[in-house]
């Protein structure tokens, strides 16, 4: 429904319509646009959830960028296709090393 879309957010927010958002890195643009959605999100006391975009890589960075940001979910699907495992798996390495 919001689509990592800020004026979709915004007006979400003022009507009081959600309590927690959808991040899709790849599909926000830039990483300076994905903090500032976590900051709108914090400032409004949402959760937000990162996540990916069906027909993704096995490129995991997705994973290591919401343990960074301190995402309180993510949402990569079922692992089921290597593209989702890689992100699980990244996931359960950084918990091995102690990070998360």
């Amino acid at each position: 429904m919001l689509e990592s879309n800020k004026e979709r957010i915004n007006t979400a927010i003022k009507e009081k319509a959600c309590s927690s958002i959808v991040i899709k890195p790849n599909q926000v643009g830039t990483i300076s646009e994905v903090l500032s959605l976590i900051d709108l999100a914090k400032k409004n006391k949402l959760s937000y959830i990162f996540s990916d975009r069906s027909g993704e890589t096995n490129d995991a960075f997705v994973a290591d960028f919401a343990v960074a940001m301190q995402a309180d979910f993510v949402k990569f699907g079922a692992p089921c296709r290597g593209e989702r495992v890689a992100k699980y798996n990244r996931l359960w390495e950084i918990e091995k090393e102690g990070i998360i």
